[in-house]
């Protein structure tokens, strides 16, 4: 019998959401969200941005987290955290991301939901939370010591998942292990103290990890990012100073030539070309001419959602009013799970 918690089981139960999303959207609620580190950029738009609207105007009951507490994971200070949480709300409302359909909110601002973290912390062992593969390479990462916080990190993804009876989260392949936790969880508190929690599964993309300008992991501290919010001047200056190499000829080759592939990539994903089409019709006019394609295709596909986001740039009075209103829906949403939570204990005086 297969391993439950295996990529292969995980996929089929992938495929049966995706095919039950699209015959009962309503019937599925969908828990993601993002840390505030800094700018949203590419890689998490095509990555995951453009698949949380597609779920939201399918009729799924989407939310999403801005998680701050989830900051000091890794890191010792929250220097500019307020921005970064204004500047990702403004992104998801360019991106299409709609407060009416979709709930925006923060964790540091919902209280009842952190209180979930004393009953779960209760239904796993320590064996099991250090075991957890994504928590090592997170702490290898960013070279920072395991504290309680990063050690209990899943079982905190569990509370955001399940306070709101999550029941379909969109994951890469090495985020199921968090997903595996979160299931077990729910299971184990089930099955101590009755009925409470639904079954959760992930939502695998397949869409390939956008790679950045040079090749490597698409990040902001590598340089080799293009931020949403960038203008279009910006967009050019950071795509022309991009690494390439000294042959004049374009080719995809992700392994020998990272600068120039993972310029094609870029470009292809924002024309819906492959990338060896978009290398052939270059050919040996090389990397300057590869450059200013990829320039043209970014801020061609980004024209529309720069422009909204210049709106909300312009109407913070807005986003906070966004921010308030989902914090104060995922309030409504947390007290009354952790009441069922208390009623099922017995904890109700």
């Amino acid at each position: 019998m297969p391993n439950e918690g295996s990529y292969g089981v995980a996929l089929e139960r992938s495929r049966r959401v995706e095919a039950g999303l699209k015959d009962h959207p309503e019937k599925y609620v969908m828990l993601t969200g993002d840390r505030p580190t800094g700018r949203l950029h590419l890689g998490h738009y095509f990555g995951t941005l453009r698949g949380r609207v597609e779920l939201q105007n399918l009729g799924v009951r989407t939310n999403v987290l801005i998680a701050d507490y989830q900051v000091i994971t890794d890191r010792d200070t929250t220097e500019h955290i307020q921005d970064n949480v204004y500047n990702m709300v403004m992104d998801y409302l360019a991106c299409g991301i709609d407060p009416d359909k979709t709930m925006i909110y923060c964790h540091s601002a919902v209280p009842a939901c952190n209180q979930l973290m004393l009953p779960f912390l209760s239904l796993v062992s320590e064996a099991e939370l250090q075991r957890n593969p994504t928590v090592k390479a997170e702490m290898e990462a960013s070279g920072h010591e395991l504290t309680g916080l990063l050690l209990t990190y899943p079982v905190h993804q569990a509370c955001d998942i399940l306070f709101c009876k999550g029941n379909v989260v969109p994951v890469g392949r090495d985020q199921l292990p968090h997903i595996e936790i979160t299931r077990q969880i729910a299971r184990r508190f089930n099955k101590r103290y009755g009925k409470v929690f639904p079954e959760v599964d992930a939502l695998l993309s397949d869409t390939p990890l956008l790679p950045g300008l040079d090749g490597r992991k698409m990040s902001k501290s590598y340089g080799n990012a293009v931020s949403i919010s960038m203008t279009a001047e910006e967009t050019a200056k950071r795509i022309k100073k991009s690494q390439t190499d000294g042959e004049r000829k374009i080719t995809f080759d992700p392994e020998n030539r990272p600068g120039i592939s993972g310029l094609l990539s870029t470009a292809a994903i924002c024309t819906g070309r492959s990338e060896a089409e978009i290398a052939d019709e270059i050919g040996d006019a090389g990397a300057g001419a590869l450059k200013k394609y990829v320039t043209n295709a970014v801020n061609e596909y980004f024209a529309p959602i720069r422009e909204r986001r210049h709106q909300y740039e312009n109407d913070l009075d807005y986003v906070k009013d966004v921010l308030h209103e989902g914090n104060r829906k995922a309030n409504e949403l947390a007290e009354a799970t952790l009441a069922e939570v208390h009623e099922a204990m017995g904890m109700t005086y």
